[in-house]
């Protein structure tokens, strides 16, 4: 008899009101807290950790799991691991679950293995399905802006994508305003709308705000997503006295020393002391924030454990912010 069976907690949805968003104005609802797969679910990592990860999310109400091509490490592994789980646990629920992946950055050797051509795109999505032991995706982006492939070309191979019934809807990721402007129209024109755009967004770093990108997200009825919004744990207790020698930035791993400016590190403990007068830790007001803009569908966290998830998804219900307090976040 096959032993640890499992079956999803039946009052994962009890809180629906609080826990889902609209996307746009799609009739999707997203998860306010989506569970992204870049770290700590590739091969290099404990298999059942990243299972009562995802266990742990999805009894929770989170739906929403995002993935790429090159997620890891090694690349590829982290959708191995979810093919792994999807098999063993999430078949008997998989139209309960919204899952994502994309294709953009270097995925593997030689002249098609990058970017954004027809010819890579369907490639590494068929790849990716194979990998997730999935008929099709619920959403599939173009990971990254590509200056040397026409525009046309990447945006036809995702409609072909859909169309072929490999994802049911597109998404477009870290593409700059214009570009995205072009691809809102080239998708709408040939009835495949574009239903959400992923780009990074937090305290410390606010370009889709800035740049406009949020605003015409939430002009035309897209959905918005953000990732890294813990600005890879920067906006965390983690690095508020010191750099712990495990961390990313002691290791120089996708993190640098040189981040942590005195006006940054006075900013962290303004940041703690809201955090305390909201009875929260740092994580939790820094992903209240990002809720709180107007146009954001959800955020993507990224976790090492289960508690670290638990105490991240805290922030669903969070308190509004006092007009005080977002002056001085600003």
């Amino acid at each position: 008899m096959e032993e640890n069976i499992y079956i999803a907690n039946s009052s994962r949805y009890n809180d629906s009101d609080k826990i889902y968003r609209r996307c746009g104005r799609s009739g999707v609802l997203l998860p306010k807290v989506s569970l992204g797969l870049w770290q700590n679910f590739g091969s290099s990592s404990p298999f059942e950790r990243s299972r009562d990860i995802l266990h742990t999310a999805f009894d929770n109400g989170i739906t929403h799991f995002d993935l790429a091509n090159n997620y890891g490490p090694p690349y590829g592994s982290a959708e191995e691991t979810f093919g792994k789980i999807m098999e063993q646990d999430f078949r008997p629920y998989r139209d309960e679950i919204f899952i994502s992946t994309k294709a953009g950055y270097d995925m593997w050797e030689g002249p098609y293995g990058n970017w954004g051509s027809r010819k890579y795109l369907i490639a590494s999505l068929d790849q990716s399905l194979r990998r997730m032991k999935l008929d099709y995706v619920d959403l599939f982006y173009t990971h990254r802006y590509d200056p040397h492939t026409p525009l046309e070309e990447t945006l036809q191979a995702i409609v072909d994508i859909v169309r072929a019934g490999k994802a049911l809807y597109a998404g477009i990721s870290r593409w700059p305003l214009e570009a995205l402007k072009f691809a809102y129209d080239y998708l709408k024109e040939r009835d495949v709308p574009l239903l959400i755009y992923q780009g990074r967004l937090n305290l410390i770093d606010r370009a889709p705000q800035e740049e406009g990108v949020l605003d015409f997200c939430l002009e035309k009825g897209v959905g918005f997503i953000s990732f890294s919004p813990l600005a890879q744990g920067l906006l965390t207790e983690r690095y508020l006295n010191e750099i712990p020698t495990d961390s990313r930035m002691s290791e120089n791993r996708t993190l640098t020393a040189e981040r942590l400016t005195p006006e940054l590190l006075q900013y962290l403990h303004t940041l703690k002391s809201i955090a305390d007068d909201r009875g929260e830790n740092m994580a939790q007001t820094a992903l209240a924030w990002i809720l709180a803009q107007e146009g954001v569908t959800s955020t993507l966290v990224g976790a090492s454990s289960t508690e670290q998830l638990k105490r991240n998804l805290d922030c669903i219900h969070s308190v509004p912010f006092t007009p005080e307090h977002l002056k001085i976040l600003g």
